[in-house]
């Protein structure tokens, strides 16, 4: 699982970097000048450390491989508390609605098109080849794709494609995507207002639930109910991080929490059953997606400036890489550990975040610094 991420990247996918935007009703970029939404850096990197936790204990399947038997055996008590850590994908989704309002607003087309891209794509490449390269060595008993189908993950379109992803947490791109695409045509396009982007969260959060209720496959590609509250629950603390007595602000977000939580119930809520990996209670599920939108509205109404550290800067910068290499490449590192090095579960898990981490720095340093300047330069002539 996800996301998005400068701090230009939403989990799963990219993110913006978290800068202050105007008064309400001005139509000008964000200044420059006030104070920088670092807590926003921090929550990111929160958000995808919850999702690593799912990926390495709080499920079955290819990671079971790695540890060698059930997460369960191997963490036994945390193991149902890592099961929940896949909400960090709608967190990074309200993340994600708050700072691609914040970076298209008063942007034309093509400068939020090319910022998308320079931010995205970077990186995205970079782990594409990296663990297309990791999983045809002979060492790794994990299967790599088609060569045709790991060419097309490198246009991020492989899933609408039907081509096996090199990336599983790619999904969540194709999410952002989406949601990049209907931002661009009904709010930067015309240019961003106050009443175009109310208009805009109302009317998706309207033919989302038609596209429910219609059980319509085209409908449901187009405006993701699933996701859809998460991505205008975002929009809306936006509109309050601009002007916190805007009551139709509120409204939406509001709106959008009840819905969104309700989602999250009935896709991942179970009644107890022991042939699924864990039990998820739905007062936790509510709890997650309530802590989610409540931390990122703390952040909007700025009661979380005083966390100001450079190094939460940092942690935004490298959340998107990490997020990007961490399943597939911590099967490996977990395999190598934990079963060829004898090295206890929960040594394993902290060095393996640890080495993911280093490998994020690596791409950010070496990959992201170097050519997300170039492709924006070039997307903006």
């Amino acid at each position: 699982m996800t996301p998005p991420a400068t701090t230009d990247t939403a989990g799963p996918a990219a993110i913006p970097a978290a800068v202050s935007a105007p008064a309400a009703g001005h139509t000008a970029r964000p200044t420059r000048g006030k104070p920088r939404l670092r807590a926003l850096d921090g929550l990111r990197l929160v958000a995808a450390l919850m999702v690593a936790a799912y990926h390495y204990g709080g499920r079955d399947g290819e990671i079971a491989r790695a540890w060698g038997s059930s997460p369960r055996e191997q963490f036994p008590t945390a193991s149902a508390w890592f099961a929940y850590g896949c909400l960090g994908v709608q967190i990074f989704f309200v993340i994600s609605g708050f700072v691609i309002c914040m970076s298209g607003w008063g942007r034309p087309l093509r400068s939020f098109f090319a910022s998308r891209a320079s931010r995205l794509l970077p990186a995205y490449w970079a782990a594409i080849l990296l663990v297309t390269a990791v999983f045809a060595l002979p060492v790794v008993a994990y299967e790599t794709v088609a060569p045709s189908d790991a060419l097309v993950n490198l246009t991020m379109l492989q899933q609408p494609l039907g081509a096996d992803r090199v990336l599983g947490v790619c999904w969540t791109l194709w999410a952002e995507l989406r949601f990049y695409a209907l931002f661009a045509l009904c709010v930067v396009l015309p240019g961003a207002t106050r009443a175009r982007v109310m208009l805009f969260c109302a009317v998706w959060t309207l033919a989302a639930a038609v596209a429910e209720a219609a059980d319509q496959p085209l409908l449901d590609l187009v405006l993701m109910p699933e996701y859809a509250p998460f991505f205008v629950g975002g929009i809306g603390i936006h509109l309050i991080h601009r002007d916190r007595r805007d009551l139709t602000a509120w409204g939406i977000t509001g709106v959008s929490w009840l819905i969104g939580q309700h989602y999250a119930v009935d896709r991942l809520w179970h009644a107890p059953n022991p042939d699924f990996f864990s039990y998820r209670s739905a007062y936790v599920i509510i709890a997650v997606v309530t802590a989610g939108f409540a931390a990122v509205l703390v952040i909007a109404l700025g009661h979380l400036h005083w966390a100001n550290w450079r190094w939460l800067t940092v942690a935004g910068a490298l959340t998107y890489p990490f997020y990007l290499v961490h399943e597939h490449l911590g099967w490996v590192t977990v395999e190598a550990l934990h079963r060829r090095l004898g090295l206890p579960s929960y040594a394993t898990f902290g060095l393996t975040i640890a080495a993911m981490l280093a490998l994020a720095w690596f791409l950010h340093r070496c990959v992201e610094e170097r050519l997300t300047p170039l492709i924006r330069r070039g997307l903006a002539r």
